[in-house]
């Protein structure tokens, strides 16, 4: 079982909306839409569901087609899934009944079963009698997560389900629909704007700009070989720090990475992960402390370096916690090249000289 989207293009009157958008979800993975808001990951889950009529490509679930131009399978028929970013439960309704809401043709003996399980798989049994406001609002979310899972889907889709929660509450929600949604086995396809939460819930991510996919890939790919600087800095903290490029490197006042095929000589940004500074106690490019906080699980370090080419660079180090560092106090900072993307310099980038 498998969700298949082909070439989806749609537009709101004459603005182009998705361009293009292919991708597959196999069964028991979850792809998660990642990507600015207004670039058409909502309007995505919407043509899946059946919400909007499909103007350019093809949806198919298991090799069964649920929409293409002029063929349109209701969205009651389609075996799909919605959480909603509201969760759009119904206050007049029990956790029971809201639940039992997509099981109106499903025969009473089988319908209270089916609820009775999806409370379960989402750990509110003993809140089947509750109104929904009376249920926090990570609750409320699992409520929702249950009725979408009642009729038992062929896909799930989830549209910024999270967004509402405070930090703390989302973290435990995320974890807890992460495990629900493995246990359930089926499709499932998130819209998100948040990089953490789609590294932590997704199998693959499809970010997507201005209606396009950048990059498809797995977590791991997004963030450790970025095809552009749009990915590299959507993913998470980015140091922009000016280099040229020379022998297949890209050379710059704190270290050198590969040059990922730029031409040589020309102008080049390498863009460095926080956690890819290396602060040392001899060697490596001088720098200055400005501050040093603990974070929990990490210290994040202000730098200001030398940039090669008459500025400073202010640069962010991320290093293990307990490190303690004095504002003033003077360290060498170098790069690890796995932690550095060249990328071609922003237009008029002056190019450092050489040593």
């Amino acid at each position: 079982m498998s969700l298949r989207l082909t070439d989806i293009r749609h537009t709101y009157g004459d603005k182009p909306v998705l361009r293009g958008i292919s991708l597959e979800v196999a069964r028991g993975e979850i792809v998660c839409l990642l990507g600015p808001s207004g670039d058409g990951k909502t309007t995505l889950l919407r043509l899946v569901a059946g919400l909007e009529p499909l103007q350019q490509g093809r949806i198919e679930l298991d090799g069964r087609v649920l929409a293409e131009p002029g063929r349109e399978v209701p969205p009651e028929q389609r075996h799909v899934g919605f959480v909603f970013q509201d969760y759009a439960l119904f206050p007049h309704l029990t956790v029971a009944d809201n639940v039992a809401f997509g099981l109106r043709r499903v025969a009473r003996g089988e319908r209270t079963a089916r609820v009775a399980e999806a409370l379960a798989l989402v750990g509110l049994q003993f809140h089947a009698a509750a109104w929904p406001h009376q249920l926090s609002g990570g609750q409320q979310q699992r409520v929702a997560l249950a009725r979408a899972l009642a009729p038992r889907p062929e896909v799930l889709l989830l549209d910024e389900a999270f967004a509402s929660l405070d930090a703390r509450l989302r973290d435990q929600v995320r974890d807890d629909t992460l495990h629900v949604l493995q246990q359930a086995g089926i499709p499932a396809l998130i819209v998100t704007h948040d990089a953490e939460e789609a590294m932590f819930m997704a199998d693959h991510i499809a970010l997507i700009r201005e209606g396009q996919v950048v990059q498809l890939g797995t977590p791991e790919e997004l963030y450790l070989n970025p095809v552009d600087p749009f990915v590299a800095t959507f993913l998470g903290e980015a140091n922009r720090v000016p280099a040229r490029i020379e022998g297949r490197q890209a050379v710059s006042a704190i270290g050198a990475a590969p040059s990922r095929g730029l031409p040589e000589g020309s102008a080049a940004e390498l863009l460095i992960r926080p956690e890819g500074l290396r602060l040392l106690s001899e060697g490596g490019a001088a720098a200055e402390v400005q501050a040093c906080r603990l974070l929990g699980a990490t210290t994040l370090v202000h730098l200001a370096v030398a940039d090669g080419v008459g500025g400073v660079l202010h640069l962010h180090a991320r290093l293990p916690p307990g490190a303690r560092l004095l504002r003033g106090q003077k360290v060498g900072v170098a790069l690890d090249p796995e932690r550095a993307f060249a990328f071609p310099a922003p237009q008029g980038a002056t190019i450092p000289p050489k040593d």
